[in-house]
């Protein structure tokens, strides 16, 4: 049996995306047909919120204005999507086919094409990335005066270095689109702070703003919880005088104050806005500071889950389609709190703590951590799930295992990356100390020392290895770019711009990447040899469904073993890591697996069968009910009953 049979086992050769959701919206309103009509049920449900934010008075202010807002949305939506979506299920917005390429607009570059246009012929072109990523998260593609795209001066337009909504438009008819709602702040540039500045009364208290920095209290200050060490108000000069504004992470970058209904229902407009223009799934962005209330912590309130609650109620509502993930790098408890209960709020959040219990795991060359942590992981509800990353274009975040990890074993991993050439972020602790925050890092020199005397292709398989327990765990995988290239620390950069985040933002020249594919002896060679076929089986079996069965086992310190299940439990892949550069031989009883309790196709299992490595293609043989792998240093191994692939073959 040759690969590509076998690679496409247990579901339909993966097409290009064409779901419903790729038809456009109207670019004009449409009013001759019916508007829309809210449920009773729904409308209650979104004053009720509105309610809880500002008090019934203004809520029925903001009430008849967000009504507006639907409707001309709804106006927007042509009638073969309304009725699309009249068939839409939650619980299969998301499948095994989903994978998320996570990357800056312009981080590939060429001499041809604008930016978007260079990426979108890159995937479309390059062996090994067709027909496997379908979805993309570009990172804020709009104008920007500061924080590589996150200091965002008009939300409303595509940076015109970029390219255009026609681009985004035409990379949406191929592709699923995240876009990124930076809806914490916007850019001391932009045209809404600086009419602010200039006493404009429409744009009138759209920050939290002093008039001496004295009125934040010390005690204040001291409960407010941020990912900086800088100071929290930043002053300006305003028409009426100097003002000290809140600024959670730069001077430059200006909180949006949502004590101020006018914020609130313009963000809405914003978000409605990119579903239109082919928005799949809305980031929201740094949203656990969203709420600025003093003398709290001014993370995680209860305001902040409360707004969130009403962005999904809205969707729900309009475009059902539509997902929100939640970006909060906070410990991974209060991360998952944005999960609400399964139904109310963020269909699906960041999983921030496995990346550093990823890199735990390969430094220690021990997985009881990563899978004691594994095996209690919670999904709420079936329309809930991970994003499972493993870098981001700012690093590994640190807080989602502050009460995972012990201290001293963040310590470890901190000075390890550090042998690596990584940088270390920090925020201001409750005691006012420095903490570690965040390691600035790409994920290749993570794993490996730049300029080893390791042959490459060990490192590649090493690096290979981590990056296959993102696409093991139960959720969507998400990889940034650097991550998918293997991209070693940009040292240089960030002594020239003084960003430690800038050693993971490389800009690429396509025609470089294109040179490096051809020389199968590159580093670009050995990881697309190694890594595509892994991704192709990925997105080609029904076990590795969001909503399919987890099981963690402990087999081996030095193994981090997964036996996934499809949803409706007819076909099952034992997934095993090795950790480690050493050789491993492993032992699983069958009893242990527990098939025989979910699956009539394996229940009665002879004294002899086999289970078939769908990556080493080759089988291995069950003695006496127990099933004897050997692993070579950092060896991926993906095992399926072998009835179950004879199965899928005959059907």
């Amino acid at each position: 049996m040759d690969k590509d049979s076998i690679i496409k086992i247990g579901s339909e050769k993966l097409q290009p995306c064409r779901k419903w959701t790729r038809i456009r919206h109207h670019e004009k309103p449409n009013y001759t047909r019916p508007l829309l009509k809210i449920s009773p049920e729904a409308w209650e449900r979104i004053f009720a919120r509105l309610c809880f934010l500002y008090g019934e008075t203004e809520a029925k202010n903001c009430m008849s204005e967000l009504e507006r807002i639907l409707k001309v949305y709804y106006a927007h939506k042509p009638q073969e999507l309304i009725e699309a979506e009249q068939n839409f299920d939650p619980a299969n917005r998301f499948s095994e086919k989903d994978m998320i390429l996570i990357t800056y607009g312009d981080l590939l570059r060429s001499k041809e094409r604008s930016p978007l246009a260079t990426l979108a012929h890159f995937l479309e072109t390059t062996p090994g990335f067709q027909e496997v990523i379908n979805t993309l998260h570009i990172l804020p593609f709009f104008p920007y005066s500061s924080d590589r795209g996150f200091s965002v001066t008009d939300f409303r337009t595509v940076d015109p270095k970029l390219g255009s909504w026609q681009d985004i438009e035409e990379i949406g008819e191929r592709y699923q689109l995240m876009f990124d709602a930076v809806c914490n702040h916007t850019s001391s540039q932009s045209i809404a702070f600086q009419e602010m500045l200039n006493g404009n009364p429409e744009y009138e208290n759209i920050a939290t703003i002093y008039h001496s920095p004295d009125e934040l209290t010390p005690e204040q200050r001291k409960l407010i919880v941020r990912p900086r060490t800088c100071d929290i108000l930043t002053k300006y000069q305003s028409i009426y005088g100097p003002i000290w504004v809140w600024t959670t992470f730069s001077p430059d970058q200006i909180d949006l104050n949502y004590r101020n209904p006018k914020v609130l229902l313009w963000v809405i407009e914003t978000l409605l806005l990119y579903v239109r223009r082919g928005a799949d799934l809305i980031r929201l962005d740094a949203v656990t500071y969203l709420w600025e209330i003093p003398g709290t912590s001014c993370a995680n309130l209860d305001q902040t889950h409360e707004t969130i609650k009403l962005f999904r109620d809205i969707l729900d509502v309009v475009a059902p389609g539509v997902a929100l993930i939640t970006e909060t790098n906070v410990p991974h408890e209060q991360n998952i709190s944005y999960f609400g209960n399964g139904w109310d709020e963020a269909q699906m959040v960041y999983n921030f703590a496995l990346p550093p219990l990823v890199l735990h795991a390969f430094y220690r060359e021990d997985t009881t951590a990563l899978s004691q942590w594994a095996k209690e992981l919670k999904y709420p509800s079936k329309t809930t799930t991970f994003l499972n990353i493993l870098d981001t274009h700012d690093g590994v975040g640190l807080m989602g295992v502050q009460d995972i990890l012990p201290k001293e074993e963040i310590d470890f991993i901190i000075q390890t990356v550090k042998e690596h050439g990584a940088f270390i972020s920090y925020r201001t602790g409750a005691d006012g100390s420095k903490e570690p925050y965040e390691i600035n890092t790409t994920w290749f020199s993570a794993l490996n020392l730049d300029h080893s005397d390791e042959d490459m292709a060990f490192q590649v398989k090493r690096f290979v290895a981590s990056r296959s327990i993102a696409l093991v765990l139960r959720g969507v995988p998400g990889i940034y770019f650097h991550g998918l290239i293997g991209t070693a620390n940009d040292i240089d950069t960030v002594l020239k711009t003084k960003s430690k985040r800038d050693i993971n933002r490389k800009i690429i020249q396509k025609e470089d990447l294109d040179k490096e594919l051809q020389d199968p002896n590159s580093k670009l060679s050995h990881i697309e040899h190694q890594l595509s076929r892994i991704r192709e089986i990925r997105v080609r079996q029904r076990a590795f469904h969001p909503n399919g069965g987890q099981q963690i086992l402990a087999i081996a310190p030095s193994v981090f073993a997964v036996l996934r299940t499809s949803p409706g439990c007819e076909e099952h892949i034992l997934t095993l890591t090795n950790v480690t550069n050493r050789v491993c031989c492993v032992e699983i009883p069958l009893s242990e697996l527990k098939v025989e309790e979910t699956s009539s196709i394996v229940c009665k299992v002879p004294e002899e069968t086999y289970w078939y490595d769908l990556i080493g293609m080759r089988g291995w043989k069950v003695r006496k009910q127990k099933l004897r792998i050997v692993l070579q240093p950092y060896d991926v191994v993906w095992l399926i009953p072998f009835i179950e692939l004879e199965k899928s073959i005959e059907a």
